[in-house]
Protein backbone atom coordinates (compact mmCIF):
# COMPACT_ATOMS: atom_id res chain seq x y z
CA UNK A 1 0.00 0.00 0.00
CA UNK A 2 1.42 3.62 -1.02
CA UNK A 3 0.70 6.19 1.16
CA UNK A 4 1.01 9.87 -0.25
CA UNK A 5 1.53 13.26 1.66
CA UNK A 6 0.68 16.16 -0.35
CA UNK A 7 1.41 19.61 1.20
CA UNK A 8 -1.30 22.15 -0.23
CA UNK A 9 -4.21 24.35 0.18
CA UNK A 10 -6.44 21.53 1.19
CA UNK A 11 -6.11 18.37 3.66
CA UNK A 12 -7.39 16.86 6.86
CA UNK A 13 -4.19 18.20 8.85
CA UNK A 14 -3.66 21.91 8.97
CA UNK A 15 0.30 22.63 8.65
CA UNK A 16 2.04 24.73 11.91
CA UNK A 17 5.49 24.32 10.96
CA UNK A 18 7.32 23.59 8.20
CA UNK A 19 11.31 23.66 9.06
CA UNK A 20 14.74 22.73 7.53
CA UNK A 21 16.51 20.25 10.73
CA UNK A 22 19.45 19.28 8.13
CA UNK A 23 19.54 20.42 4.56
CA UNK A 24 16.90 21.63 1.99
CA UNK A 25 13.45 22.41 3.47
CA UNK A 26 10.27 21.95 2.03
CA UNK A 27 8.01 24.65 0.31
CA UNK A 28 5.18 26.12 3.43
CA UNK A 29 2.12 24.72 2.94
CA UNK A 30 -1.09 25.70 5.15
CA UNK A 31 -2.90 21.98 4.56
CA UNK A 32 -1.70 18.54 4.49
CA UNK A 33 -3.60 15.92 3.13
CA UNK A 34 -2.71 11.67 3.23
CA UNK A 35 -3.89 9.25 1.05
CA UNK A 36 -3.48 5.06 0.79
CA UNK A 37 -3.43 3.64 -2.41
CA UNK A 38 -3.03 0.18 -4.13
CA UNK A 39 -0.35 1.80 -6.62
CA UNK A 40 1.94 5.50 -6.48
CA UNK A 41 0.25 8.33 -7.17
CA UNK A 42 1.63 10.46 -10.18
CA UNK A 43 4.16 12.59 -9.61
CA UNK A 44 2.26 15.61 -11.51
CA UNK A 45 1.37 17.92 -8.63
CA UNK A 46 -2.28 19.61 -9.18
CA UNK A 47 -1.67 23.52 -8.57
CA UNK A 48 -3.14 23.77 -5.05
CA UNK A 49 -0.19 21.41 -3.97
CA UNK A 50 3.36 22.62 -2.93
CA UNK A 51 4.80 19.32 -2.22
CA UNK A 52 4.28 15.53 -2.92
CA UNK A 53 5.83 12.80 -0.97
CA UNK A 54 5.34 8.92 -1.28
CA UNK A 55 6.19 5.91 0.35
CA UNK A 56 5.46 2.52 1.43
CA UNK A 57 4.93 0.77 4.58
CA UNK A 58 7.12 -2.52 4.82
CA UNK A 59 8.56 -4.94 7.33
CA UNK A 60 10.49 -3.61 10.10
CA UNK A 61 14.26 -3.56 9.51
CA UNK A 62 17.33 -3.83 12.19
CA UNK A 63 14.78 -6.12 14.79
CA UNK A 64 15.56 -8.98 16.50
CA UNK A 65 12.33 -10.89 16.96
CA UNK A 66 11.51 -10.58 20.83
CA UNK A 67 12.07 -6.13 19.91
CA UNK A 68 9.57 -6.90 17.34
CA UNK A 69 7.20 -8.57 19.94
CA UNK A 70 8.10 -5.62 22.40
CA UNK A 71 7.25 -3.04 19.50
CA UNK A 72 4.31 -4.78 19.00
CA UNK A 73 2.70 -4.86 22.04
CA UNK A 74 3.37 -1.26 23.06
CA UNK A 75 2.44 0.52 19.89
CA UNK A 76 -0.56 2.15 19.48
CA UNK A 77 -2.17 2.62 16.05
CA UNK A 78 -2.59 5.46 13.91
CA UNK A 79 -6.11 7.50 13.78
CA UNK A 80 -7.02 7.66 17.45
CA UNK A 81 -9.30 10.22 18.19
CA UNK A 82 -7.57 11.94 20.72
CA UNK A 83 -4.25 12.08 18.63
CA UNK A 84 -4.98 15.61 16.62
CA UNK A 85 -1.20 16.59 17.08
CA UNK A 86 0.90 15.16 14.22
CA UNK A 87 4.45 15.09 12.67
CA UNK A 88 5.91 14.51 9.21
CA UNK A 89 9.59 13.98 9.34
CA UNK A 90 11.38 12.97 6.12
CA UNK A 91 14.78 11.65 5.79
CA UNK A 92 17.26 11.08 3.95
CA UNK A 93 20.51 9.34 4.92
CA UNK A 94 24.06 10.11 3.65
CA UNK A 95 25.55 7.56 0.83
CA UNK A 96 28.15 6.34 3.40
CA UNK A 97 24.83 4.97 5.32
CA UNK A 98 24.10 3.04 2.37
CA UNK A 99 27.75 1.51 1.97
CA UNK A 100 27.54 0.06 5.42
CA UNK A 101 26.70 -3.81 5.84
CA UNK A 102 22.85 -4.37 7.36
CA UNK A 103 24.85 -5.84 10.51
CA UNK A 104 26.76 -2.48 10.49
CA UNK A 105 23.70 -0.70 10.18
CA UNK A 106 21.95 -2.87 13.18
CA UNK A 107 24.78 -1.90 15.47
CA UNK A 108 24.63 1.38 14.93
CA UNK A 109 20.94 1.98 14.99
CA UNK A 110 20.48 -0.06 17.73
CA UNK A 111 23.69 -1.24 19.62
CA UNK A 112 25.31 2.16 19.50
CA UNK A 113 22.20 4.48 19.21
CA UNK A 114 18.99 2.39 21.14
CA UNK A 115 16.90 3.48 18.42
CA UNK A 116 14.10 0.40 19.57
CA UNK A 117 14.68 0.50 23.00
CA UNK A 118 15.03 4.34 23.52
CA UNK A 119 11.59 4.85 21.79
CA UNK A 120 9.69 2.01 23.56
CA UNK A 121 8.98 4.72 26.85
CA UNK A 122 7.33 7.02 24.46
CA UNK A 123 4.80 3.92 23.61
CA UNK A 124 1.28 3.90 23.13
CA UNK A 125 1.30 7.26 23.62
CA UNK A 126 2.85 8.35 20.35
CA UNK A 127 1.75 6.22 17.80
CA UNK A 128 4.26 5.96 14.55
CA UNK A 129 4.45 4.77 10.95
CA UNK A 130 7.61 4.53 9.17
CA UNK A 131 7.15 4.95 4.75
CA UNK A 132 10.47 3.53 2.80
CA UNK A 133 10.58 5.53 -0.23
CA UNK A 134 14.27 5.16 -1.10
CA UNK A 135 13.51 2.52 -3.91
CA UNK A 136 11.25 4.60 -5.34
CA UNK A 137 12.80 7.66 -7.03
CA UNK A 138 11.59 9.63 -3.96
CA UNK A 139 13.91 12.89 -2.70
CA UNK A 140 14.09 11.17 0.70
CA UNK A 141 14.86 7.41 2.08
CA UNK A 142 12.27 7.80 5.13
CA UNK A 143 8.77 9.29 5.55
CA UNK A 144 8.17 9.01 9.53
CA UNK A 145 5.16 10.10 10.74
CA UNK A 146 3.70 10.69 14.11
CA UNK A 147 0.29 11.25 16.02
CA UNK A 148 0.16 11.67 19.66
CA UNK A 149 -2.49 13.99 22.05
CA UNK A 150 -1.76 17.70 22.59
CA UNK A 151 -1.06 16.93 26.55
CA UNK A 152 1.78 14.39 24.99
CA UNK A 153 3.21 17.33 22.98
CA UNK A 154 6.49 17.63 25.26
CA UNK A 155 7.18 13.92 25.27
CA UNK A 156 7.01 13.81 21.46
CA UNK A 157 9.87 16.89 21.30
CA UNK A 158 11.95 14.53 24.27
CA UNK A 159 11.71 11.81 21.27
CA UNK A 160 12.82 13.52 18.75
CA UNK A 161 16.05 15.40 20.87
CA UNK A 162 17.06 12.03 21.70
CA UNK A 163 16.65 10.66 18.44
CA UNK A 164 18.83 13.35 16.76
CA UNK A 165 21.52 13.09 19.78
CA UNK A 166 22.35 9.50 18.40
CA UNK A 167 25.04 8.19 16.46
CA UNK A 168 22.49 6.81 13.68
CA UNK A 169 21.34 10.60 13.39
CA UNK A 170 25.15 11.69 12.43
CA UNK A 171 24.29 9.76 9.01
CA UNK A 172 21.19 12.25 8.11
CA UNK A 173 22.05 14.70 4.92
CA UNK A 174 18.64 16.20 5.08
CA UNK A 175 15.94 16.32 7.69
CA UNK A 176 12.58 18.43 7.12
CA UNK A 177 10.61 18.74 10.25
CA UNK A 178 6.51 18.85 9.23
CA UNK A 179 3.91 19.94 12.48
CA UNK A 180 0.46 19.61 12.19
CA UNK A 181 -2.79 19.51 14.14
CA UNK A 182 -6.42 17.91 12.87
CA UNK A 183 -8.64 20.40 11.06
CA UNK A 184 -12.16 20.67 12.80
Amino acid sequence: MFTTFRGGQSGAWRVTLVAPVKGEALASTPALSITQNAAIALPILPSSTSWRLAGVTSHLRYVKRAEKEQLEAAQAGLGRKEATCAALIPIRKSPAWWELTQEERRKIFEAKSHHIAGTLKYLPAIARQLYHCRDLGEPFDFLAWFEYAPEHATLFEELVVMLRATEEWTYVEREVDVRAVLQD
